[in-house]
């Protein structure tokens, strides 16, 4: 097909005036794939172009969505369910750092959007290192001062159980809210319970590196089948593996792919450098020139070099820096989208008052600002940008379910 779509002002007037073309496209080739039951997508929009630059499967922004997209959420979690059978007890897993209050509350509400949809939620973990020795279970304030109580758990016969044996979990179902950077020792193919996200596509697989290769394939299959310039809808990246940040092992040969990007890109440009399995904004530096790589100090390799649940970062992507021209209160931003079983369903804006428009904002200095996008699924209103952020999204997360396929079949 020829391209007819050749702008990023076109490309908004054609997903607002074929609004439901496209989500067909997209639901179609998703049910053809397993799908991550939660995730989020982080989104750039420059001048030229609109790309994901990060797509997590468990996220921990439920606090920033707003009231309304939270409701909406609740209602694709119902919708979800009633094709798992007769659901009604779920277990909420959530990562281990309950010191940190604004995950705390990324847990209440996602627990109350579970809950708005008439389902009894348990948070859990056998993890026992956030118990004192006699404790069988918690109680945590979060940032906004809710109260969430997580009970101790032992994995017995492939089922959780309550270390508590007056609580009875008799889980219908799971939902892993941990990323799995420091994946537990369990032996999930005995668990009887059905769980999403798998435990198996956690941060110890995942590669950013593979994501995004994916994503390259779903966005020009996409844009071919609807005749759109694929560059509209994608950043450019370079995979550079065997990397050492330590020892400074292949750094000349990352400099020198960052020297090819740039060159590419035009001059003045920047790259995202990537740790391929960072998360939190983890492993990140960005840079104008290889010779920014070769002259990394101790402190900036230290930080591209280990990650959250201390994994040690040997391959990276080198990655076109989408310059951001959205402001929030004078403050470069970007958009986040959630999504629910592959459907969007919420958002957020990121903003940083610290960093230029080009930069990691995902970093010291970050803030959230809550809109709502909810009005996109009323009455087939689909006027709005966000209409467009909601495509991104469903595809990055279309990509992500072509990853998960990947990994499923190699456990």
């Amino acid at each position: 097909m020829s391209i007819k779509i050749q702008t990023k002002e076109e490309f908004e007037l054609f997903i607002i005036q074929n609004w439901n073309e496209v989500n067909n496209w997209i639901d179609e080739k998703q049910s053809q794939l397993p799908q991550p039951l939660t995730s989020s997508v982080d989104i750039r929009e420059s001048t030229k172009k609109f790309a994901p630059v990060d797509q997590n499967m468990y996220p921990a922004g439920f606090n920033n969505l707003c009231g309304k997209d939270l409701l909406y959420t609740s209602e694709v979690f119902k919708n979800f369910f009633k094709t798992q059978g007769d659901v009604k007890r779920i277990g909420l897993l959530p990562e281990s750092h309950t010191k940190n209050r604004f995950y705390l509350d990324n847990l209440y509400k996602l627990k109350t959007a579970l809950e708005l949809a008439e389902f009894e939620v348990i948070l859990f973990t056998p993890d026992n290192k956030i118990f004192e020795e006699d404790q069988t279970s918690i109680e945590l304030e979060s940032h906004s001062n809710f109260i969430l109580t997580i009970h101790r758990a032992n994995f017995v016969d492939g089922k959780f159980e309550a270390a508590n044996k007056d609580i009875n979990f008799d889980f219908d179902f799971i939902i892993l809210n941990n990323d799995q950077s420091s994946p537990f020792n369990l032996d999930w193919s005995t668990l009887k319970t059905p769980i999403l996200p798998p435990p198996y596509v956690g941060w110890f697989r995942r590669q950013k590196v593979h994501h995004f290769s994916h994503y390259k394939k779903v966005a020009d299959e996409f844009a071919a089948h609807f005749g759109i310039n694929p560059d509209l809808i994608q950043a450019d990246f370079i995979a550079v593996d065997d990397i050492d940040f330590s020892t400074k092992e292949g750094l000349d040969t990352l400099a020198e792919t960052v020297d090819e990007m740039i060159k590419k890109l035009g001059e003045g440009s920047s790259v995202f450098i990537k740790a391929s399995q960072g998360t939190y904004g983890m492993g990140i530096s960005v840079v104008s020139s290889g010779d920014e790589v070769r002259n990394m100090n101790r402190k900036i390799r230290n930080k591209m070099d280990i990650g959250k649940g201390n994994i040690k970062f040997t391959s990276t992507l080198v990655q076109e820096a989408v310059e951001t021209i959205l402001y929030y209160d004078q403050a470069p931003a970007e958009v986040t989208i959630y999504l629910i079983n592959g459907k969007s369903t919420g958002g957020f804006v990121r903003t940083n008052p610290l960093k230029g428009s080009n930069a990691n904002l995902n970093s010291q200095g970050m803030l959230y600002k809550k809109y709502c996008i909810s009005e996109i699924q009323e009455n087939n209103d689909h006027q709005m940008k966000e209409s467009v952020y909601s495509v991104i999204a469903r595809l990055s997360t279309l990509a992500a379910s072509y990853e998960m396929k990947d990994l499923l079949e190699t456990i």
